[in-house]
């Protein structure tokens, strides 16, 4: 039992850590950026070689070393965009009356390196990961980016909540860009999709409970992915997840951005 519920707990630890984290890094000066960004690709270089290192390495051991490494990776390109050094060609707002695919077509320009960087790094992971027999880093990242694609199509199509406390002050265009929505047709087939992949990985780990490598490698993933569906749901329910993070947000922070957004009620 330990070999799932050890692997989720770390799961979630390092989800609501790294976030925080993260969040916390972008609210520094900008004259801090620079050397976020280095020890950034620093750290990112250690983790594909970590991949590498750990591809045959199917122990409850390698599982975790390869996650970890998957997850700083993630962590590169999330750090890369909200400090404005990977986003896209087009960093102003929205023009107004854009509709439709014209719409589209500005909202892709918007965010166009980060795409092509995220194709890159999935294709370093998985060079790195090719031909062994722990595909677990593979497999985290396929999850972040397959997810993350998914909250970004929801975003644009328009949800309730679009997260702008999390942007930094440079990123303020970016918005312009979202629709504030109930919900839209996309998010019920991605969230009903990802949910029966989740049960299936959660039954496989189960399944194989007694072993080492499988059960702590599916709860790994099965974990991960469950707190994607979680982050999606965040997306539609009037509920202030922004909590979870405040200590990454800061008070005056998240008081600004509501201002700046005009989301100050009080």
């Amino acid at each position: 039992m330990s070999n799932i519920l050890l692997p989720a707990v770390f799961t979630v630890f390092a989800w609501w850590i790294g976030t925080g984290v993260i969040i916390w890094l972008n609210r520094l000066p900008r004259s801090t950026y620079r050397l976020t960004f280095t020890l950034a690709s620093w750290l990112a270089v250690v983790a594909f070689w970590g991949l590498a290192a750990s591809r045959n390495i199917a122990t409850e051991a390698g599982a975790y070393c390869a996650f970890s490494c998957a997850l700083l990776i993630w962590a590169w390109q999330e750090i890369a965009f909200l400090l404005g050094y990977v986003t896209g060609p087009r960093r102003i707002d929205l023009p107004v009356g854009s509709r439709g695919w014209k719409r589209a077509g500005f909202a892709l320009q918007v965010v166009l390196h980060h795409e092509i960087a995220l194709v890159v790094l999935g294709l370093g992971v998985f060079l790195a990961t090719a031909g062994g027999s722990n595909r677990v880093g593979l497999c985290t990242y396929l999850i972040f980016w397959v997810m993350r694609q998914s909250a970004k199509l929801n975003i644009f199509l328009g949800v309730r909540n679009l997260s702008e406390t999390f942007l930094p002050a440079h990123l303020r265009y970016l918005p312009t860009y979202f629709q504030r929505k109930p919900i839209n047709p996309l998010f019920p087939l991605v969230v009903t999709l990802a949910t029966a992949a989740a049960i299936a990985g959660w039954e496989f780990a189960w399944a194989h409970r007694a072993g080492d490598f499988q059960p702590v490698a599916a709860s790994l993933a099965s974990m991960l992915l469950s707190l994607a569906i979680l982050e999606h749901w965040f997306m539609v329910l009037p509920i202030p997840f922004e909590r979870l993070w405040q200590w990454g947000i800061g008070a005056r922070a998240d008081r600004a951005a509501r201002t700046t957004l005009g989301m100050e009620v009080t």
